[in-house]
């Protein structure tokens, strides 16, 4: 499992609850945390396929983590679909539907060119600013075929638009809507052309929220998730 602190930092406000009472870490992660975070990092890169059968033991091996950790963090993932409990055999990677996708798609496509007016129209030099340093390291992860890197800038920067838009409710739907996409990030976006797309759909989109102009906007997001639904139904 990487040290992917810019990926992992983020869940850390919202996800311990009141059955989670492992240890702390030095970083002040509790062990379920670290158990979480690193299971769901290897379901959202695909090194654990969909389909694939999972039990505790290989989840302590591949974690190096204990068994209270591990069963908190499996049934947590559960929770979220990206785990299938099967009573007395442990779990299974959810499959990927397209059905799934399509869905996510068009509930994004809704909400999310909504939140760029809102974000047009609210955006200061600080929230430029910040989605400017998101988009900074994208040509290096284009030019080092690092989806795994290019995926965290995609997610990062619809969060930080997200924040832009002063409005908590909408920025927490899309946060789900984001971190249900993942995972097809993997399946459809990871050849050099369609990395460089993405950079340059993200380029458009912060121009336009630079210029404070919505309508301007909501074109370009709406062109961004039509392109991310071109490429599911080219790869599922």
């Amino acid at each position: 499992m990487p040290n992917d602190t810019a990926f992992e930092s983020r869940h850390n406000a919202d996800a311990v609850t009141a059955t989670d009472i492992s240890p702390t870490t030095p970083d002040g992660r509790s062990l379920t945390e670290r158990a979480y975070e690193a299971i769901k990092y290897d379901i959202i890169t695909l090194r654990l396929r969909p389909g694939e059968i999972l039990n505790e033991a290989q989840l302590m091996q591949s974690t190096g983590l204990g068994r209270t950790p591990v069963h908190q963090a499996m049934h947590r993932l559960a929770l979220e679909g990206l785990l299938v409990i099967l009573p007395r055999k442990g779990a299974m990677v959810a499959p990927v539907s397209l059905n799934d996708a399509l869905e996510i798609i068009d509930v994004r496509m809704i909400n999310e060119t909504y939140c760029v007016e809102l974000a047009a129209r609210a955006a200061t030099p600080g929230d430029l600013a910040a989605m400017r340093a998101v988009l900074a390291g994208s040509r290096e992860a284009i030019a080092t075929r690092d989806v795994a890197q290019m995926m965290r800038i995609d997610r990062d920067f619809h969060l930080a638009i997200s924040r832009t838009s002063r409005n908590h409710t909408l920025a927490e739907l899309l946060r789900g809507l984001h971190e249900r996409s993942l995972r097809f990030w993997f399946l459809a976006l990871s050849t050099p052309s369609h990395l460089e797309g993405v950079y340059e759909e993200h380029l458009e989109l912060f121009e336009a929220l630079a210029a404070h102009d919505g309508e301007r906007a909501r074109r370009a997001i709406a062109r961004h998730i039509e392109e991310f639904r071109t490429h599911i139904l080219k790869a599922i």
